[in-house]
């Protein structure tokens, strides 16, 4: 059996990026990933590429983008992946399989997106097609909509949870300001993110801008190899396990204040790898909006269903809490450029196993620590979980 590992990453700044184009965001986080790991070039086997655009860029074939962005590269075998927001965690999947199967030794991850090419209304128009468009795509406010009707049902449900939204934005926020690839490092504080205001309206159902992440255009990278490189630069990162589960597209088909597909995929990981969530030294989550963070507590078996805002209330997962949620900012404050976003946060995750994450990094998690990563497309429907550790 070959046991993958992270072995090189590289990530761009986070933005609104005018002056950037795709090339040159593949070109930053590749060229680092590749210098990082220690690996030549020319040894790398496949190039596995997460791209969502729907529409964001003119430019599609985002396999063969690699190559002209670095030539050394143009005949190394090259696919793009797309799976909604968990797009980069698909082209990270399908990398692992390649070399778990002995068909590949060394590849490289990359995820980008140029989303801020098109007007706002536009923009969440495309987001849309993420979601089930024959009975959703009429719902004012793109994915902020989608996601607003979903926070309304569990406010029905078990009450106003504003406080329990603030205190995730607020939190996210604090943490961003230590990433410096981050798109937003304002820590706007718990007043700001609970209050609506001119600067913080209300964009959808009980929802403000603070709620939403942003959206950003950027890149991360990866190289995956089968063995440890002579001349890395940092500790690899490898799997105790990982699990995708899917779920109902149609949110009339589901209970959508339930993440059900999360808590299976949670589930099945913690099961692979024999561990707890006591024996996790951190999680990086896909807070999209904040009320999907909240709805992940429970999914991972933080909080009962119905009671996620005790998590955030009671600072659980703030940096120093009991298991530090988005360390590194998260979706809300790092940004959430789709493809990249789930090469991005494996990337975040091995910086803080590898003792490199910076002002991010957690004192509690030392060479021993395990950590995890949850990435989804749509809502809750494609999900995807990594347990990672330092490799042995």
């Amino acid at each position: 059996m070959h046991t993958p590992m992270i072995v090189g990453w590289g990530h761009t700044q986070f933005g609104k990026l005018d002056n950037v184009d795709i090339e040159q965001l593949i070109q930053q986080a590749a060229s680092e990933a590749i210098e990082s790991s220690g690996v030549d070039p020319l040894d790398i086997d496949g190039v596995f590429v997460g791209t969502f655009n729907g529409g964001f860029v003119q430019q599609d074939f985002g396999g063969a983008m690699v190559g002209v962005a670095l030539p050394e590269l143009r005949h190394v075998p090259a696919v793009r992946l797309e799976n909604a927001c968990a797009t980069g965690s698909a082209a990270i999947w399908t990398a692992l399989d390649a070399i778990m199967a002995g068909r590949m030794k060394r590849v490289l991850v990359v995820g980008y997106e140029k989303m801020n090419t098109l007007p706002t209304a536009e923009i969440g128009n495309i987001l849309l097609k993420c979601s089930y468009v024959k009975e959703e795509a009429d719902i004012q406010g793109g994915f902020a909509g989608v996601f607003g009707e979903i926070a309304k049902a569990y406010f029905e449900r078990h009450g106003d949870q504003s406080d329990a939204l603030a205190a995730i934005a607020a939190k996210n926020h604090h943490n961003g300001m230590d990433n410096p690839y981050a798109h937003l490092r304002r820590d706007f504080g718990f007043e700001f993110c609970r209050n609506p205001s001119d600067k913080n309206p209300v964009v959808a159902g009980p929802l403000k801008r603070s709620d939403c992440s942003l959206v950003s255009d950027g890149a991360a990278a990866m190289v995956i190899s089968s063995e440890r490189i002579d001349g890395a630069r940092h500790t690899p990162v490898t799997w105790a396990a990982r699990a995708h589960v899917n779920e109902w597209l149609p949110l009339s088909r589901r209970d959508p204040t339930r993440f059900e597909g999360a808590a299976l995929a949670w589930n099945k990981g913690l099961e692979q790898s024999g561990l707890g969530l006591d024996d996790l030294g951190f999680v990086e989550t896909h807070d999209c909006f904040t009320i999907a963070e909240l709805l992940e507590y429970e999914a991972m078996g933080l909080a009962p269903y119905g009671q996620g805002a005790k998590v955030a209330l009671d600072g659980i997962s703030a940096a120093d809490g009991k298991l530090p949620v988005n360390r590194s900012g998260g979706l809300k404050s790092k940004g959430h450029p789709i493809g990249a976003t789930g090469v991005s946060m494996h990337g975040m995750a091995a910086r803080q196993l590898s003792g490199t994450a910076g002002d991010m990094q957690l004192p509690n998690v030392t060479s021993g620590s395990h950590g995890a990563v949850f990435n989804m497309g749509g809502a809750s429907v494609a999900n995807y979980l990594s347990i990672l550790r330092a490799a042995d």
